[in-house]
C-alpha cells in the first residue's frame, strides 16, 4: 500500500466528489401560442419530471394529441416533403387524451412535436420545464424537424437568420404548420424563398428543414454555438466552484455575444426549493502584478451590455472564445444543502439568437477528508529574568519540593520567528453532521462492496484492491494501535474556529519523546527496573492543543472561488508539559495551515468493537 498523499488513483478521487450527486433545480416557463388543429412545437425547456398525464388530462383540456418526433438514423421517408407524417409509424411517439396506453409518457427538451388543439380560437400553452442548451442530430438524407432557439421579443425572419450560412440560405426547404386539419396542401406548408425575409423564425415554434443540396451537413442554429458542461448546463453542485463555456463563430462576420443572469420561475409541486440565484463571477484577464485572475460579477438583473464577448470569424484566432464562471461560495448565505439556481442567457448583438440554459449550485457544507499542512513560523519564547542581590548575585527562594530556587521577577514568552519554518501534515475528517476529527492516519480505499470508503484500519478495506488504496499519515501526532481520532470542539469551515486535544502519557513508550525504552536514563524506571516513575523524573505528560482559524478567502477571483475545497489560516498550539507536582510549563507554536478537501466521503468507517 502506498503511504503517499499525493498520488491518489484518479478513479477514487472522482468516486468520492460525485457521491453527493448532481442536482438539477432550474425552471422556466415557455410559451406556446396554439392554434385550432395541428401545431408544430419546439420545447426549449424539458418537462421530464412529470408524466405527459400529469401536466396534460387537467391543466390542459384542449389538447388532444401530442406526437413527439423520434426519428431513427435515416429520415429518408420525407425525401421531397413532411406529407406523408400523418399518421403515427415508428418515427413518432404518440400520447392521446382518449387512449389507454401510451407510447409518449414525457415531454422531454430540444425535441420537436406536433400538438393537435381542439378549442376554436388561439390557446397560450405554459410548459414549465428546465432551460437546455441547443443539442440537435441533423440528417443529410432528408428533413429535420426542429426548432432554433430565436428571441422571444423581435425574433429574425428566415432570411436574416440564414444569411450567416449563405449555402444553407440558397439551398433551404422549410415547410411550417399553420394549423388546421393535416392535408397535403395547407397543412403543413412550405415556405419559398420569396418569403423568407417575411416569414418569422419563432422561438418554441418546429419546422420541417433541409438543405437540397446533396449531402450538405449542416449544424446551424444561430451565429454564435454555446458549448456548455451538458444541454443541462451548470452544475456546481456542493463542491464545485468553477465552470467553463465555449462560445464558437459559426459564421464568417465578426459577433458579439452577451451573457445575463435571469431568477428561476416558479418550482414546480413536489420540487425542490431555490433560495435564490447564485452568486456568479465572469472570470477576466490576469492582473499584470500579481498574475491573478481578475473578474466581474455577474448578478440577476444586469443589463446584457455588462458582459459581452467578441469573437473574430470563423476560423480565426479568437473565433473560439472560453468563458469561465466561478461560484462566490462565501456569498451563499443559506444552511447546507439548500439550493441555488438560475438561467443563464447567451445573445448576439444581431439578434438572431437566444440561448439558454440552467446554472444550479447547493450551498456547500465541509463535509469529507481534508488533508494539508501546517506550517509553524513563530514559537513563543521562555525567557526568564533574575533579580540580583546588592553584591550583584540572584536572589534565591524557597521550592516546596526541596531546593533553592532562584528568584524570578519576569517571564517574557512573546512570539518571535524561528530560523527555518516546521510543516506538520494535518488529516481532519468533518462528518456529515460537520463534526470534525483529527486522525494521526487514514486509509482511503475500496471496500468488499467496491464502494469508497474512509478508515482508521486497513482491515476495513478489500485486500484485493490495496493496490489502489491509500494510506495517510501525519508522523507528528502520538501513534496508537487503534487510531481513535481526537474529537474537535467547534467546526471546520470559514468563519468557524476548530480545536483539538490531544494528550500524551508521559510513559507511553510509541510516541511519548522524553522516553527511550532500552535506554536506562530515560525509560521511565527506577534503578531496580521495577517501578514506574513519577511525572516529572523522566517523562513528562504532554498536552497539546491545537486551534485552527480559517480566514476569508482572498477578493480576487481564485479566492472566492476555492472556499468549497481549499481552506487557509492561522494555526495555533500550545504544548502544556506537566511534571511532578503541580509543577507545568506552556510553550506556544504559530503558523499558517492550508487543507484542501481530497474527499467528500461523510463517514470515517471505524473497526468493529
Amino acid at each position: 500500500m502506498n503511504s503517499s498523499v499525493i498520488r491518489f488513483r484518479p478513479l477514487l478521487l472522482v468516486l468520492a466528489l460525485l457521491s453527493g450527486g448532481l442536482v438539477r433545480a432550474q425552471w422556466q416557463t415557455q410559451t406556446v401560442t396554439l392554434t385550432p388543429g395541428w401545431n408544430a412545437v419546439f420545447l426549449h425547456v424539458d418537462a421530464s419530471y412529470a408524466t405527459m398525464d400529469s401536466l396534460l388530462l387537467t391543466n390542459t383540456p384542449n389538447i388532444a394529441e401530442v406526437w413527439r418526433w423520434s426519428p431513427a438514423t435515416s429520415t429518408a421517408q420525407f425525401q421531397t416533403s413532411p406529407q406523408q407524417s400523418t399518421v403515427p409509424n415508428s418515427q413518432w411517439l404518440v400520447w392521446d387524451r382518449t387512449a389507454a396506453a401510451h407510447t409518449l409518457a414525457q415531454l422531454t427538451g430540444n425535441a420537436a412535436y406536433l400538438v393537435r388543439m381542439t378549442n376554436t380560437t388561439p390557446y397560450s400553452w405554459k410548459i414549465t420545464g428546465r432551460p437546455l442548451a441547443p443539442r440537435y442530430q441533423w440528417m443529410t438524407d432528408g428533413l429535420n424537424f426542429i426548432g432554433f432557439p430565436t428571441p422571444d421579443v423581435a425574433a429574425p425572419n428566415f432570411f436574416n437568420f440564414l444569411t450567416p450560412v449563405g449555402t444553407f440560405l440558397t439551398t433551404a426547404q422549410v415547410y411550417y404548420y399553420p394549423g388546421g386539419d393535416l392535408n397535403p396542401d395547407t397543412n403543413p406548408v412550405r415556405v419559398y424563398p420569396p418569403l423568407f425575409s417575411t416569414t418569422v423564425v419563432k422561438r418554441g415554434t418546429a419546422y420541417w428543414i433541409r438543405s437540397t443540396l446533396e449531402g450538405y451537413y449542416n449544424r446551424y442554429y444561430g451565429p454564435v454555438e454555446v458549448v456548455a458542461p451538458s444541454d443541462a448546463g451548470i452544475d456546481f453542485s456542493n463542491s464545485r466552484s468553477t465552470a467553463s463555456i465555449r462560445l464558437k463563430n459559426s459564421t464568417d462576420q465578426n459577433q458579439t455575444i452577451s451573457l445575463s443572469l435571469l431568477a428561476s420561475t416558479a418550482v414546480p409541486a413536489g420540487q425542490t426549493a431555490i433560495t435564490g440565484t447564485p452568486p456568479l463571477l465572469v472570470r477576466g484577464p490576469r492582473n499584470s502584478i500579481d498574475l491573478s485572475f481578475t473578474h466581474t460579477v455577474l448578478t440577476a438583473g444586469q443589463a446584457p451590455s455588462a458582459h459581452k464577448f467578441s469573437l473574430t470569424p470563423k476560423g480565426t484566432p479568437g473565433s473560439d472564445v472560453e468563458v469561465v464562471l466561478g461560484l462566490n461560495r462565501t456569498a451563499m448565505a443559506g444552511s447546507p444543502g439548500q439550493t441555488f439556481a438560475g438561467i443563464l442567457r447567451f445573445a448576439d448583438s444581431g439578434g438572431l439568437s437566444q440561448i439558454e440554459f440552467g446554472v444550479v449550485a447547493q450551498v456547500a457544507d465541509t463535509t469529507g477528508l481534508w488533508v494539508g499542512n501546517a506550517t509553524i513560523s513563530q514559537v513563543g519564547q521562555y525567557l526568564v529574568t533574575y533579580p540580583k542581590d546588592g553584591n550583584g548575585k540572584p536572589i534565591l527562594g524557597t521550592n516546596t519540593l526541596g531546593g533553592t530556587p532562584y528568584v524570578a521577577s519576569a517571564t517574557n514568552t512573546s512570539m518571535t520567528d524561528v530560523a527555518r519554518s516546521v510543516p506538520l501534515r494535518l488529516i481532519v475528517h468533518n462528518d456529515g453532521s460537520q463534526k470534525a476529527r483529527l486522525i494521526q492516519r487514514v486509509y482511503y480505499g475500496l471496500d468488499v462492496a467496491k464502494t469508497p470508503i474512509l478508515g482508521t484500519q486497513e482491515s476495513l478495506l478489500d485486500s484485493a484492491n490495496l493496490n489502489s488504496a491509500r494510506r495517510i499519515s501525519a508522523v507528528h501526532l502520538p501513534f496508537s494501535h487503534a487510531n481513535a481520532p481526537w474529537m474537535g470542539t467547534g467546526t471546520l469551515g470559514i468563519g468557524t474556529n476548530v480545536s483539538f486535544i490531544v494528550p500524551l502519557d508521559a510513559n507511553e513508550h510509541a510516541s511519548n519523546p522524553f522516553l527511550h525504552t532500552f535506554h536506562p536514563d530515560h525509560d521511565n524506571l527506577d534503578p531496580t527496573f521495577k517501578q514506574q516513575n513519577l511525572r516529572g523524573v523522566e517523562s513528562y505528560d504532554v498536552t497539546r492543543q491545537i486551534n485552527l482559524q480559517p480566514t476569508a478567502p482572498g477578493t480576487n477571483f481564485a479566492g472566492l472561488t476555492a472556499s468549497s475545497s481549499t481552506l487557509t489560516g492561522t494555526y495555533r498550539e500550545t504544548m502544556t508539559f506537566l511534571g511532578l507536582g503541580s509543577n507545568r510549563r506552556d510553550l506556544s507554536l504559530q503558523g499558517t495551515f492550508s487543507l484542501t478537501r481530497i474527499a467528500t466521503i461523510p463517514t470515517l468507517s471505524l473497526p468493529p468493537p
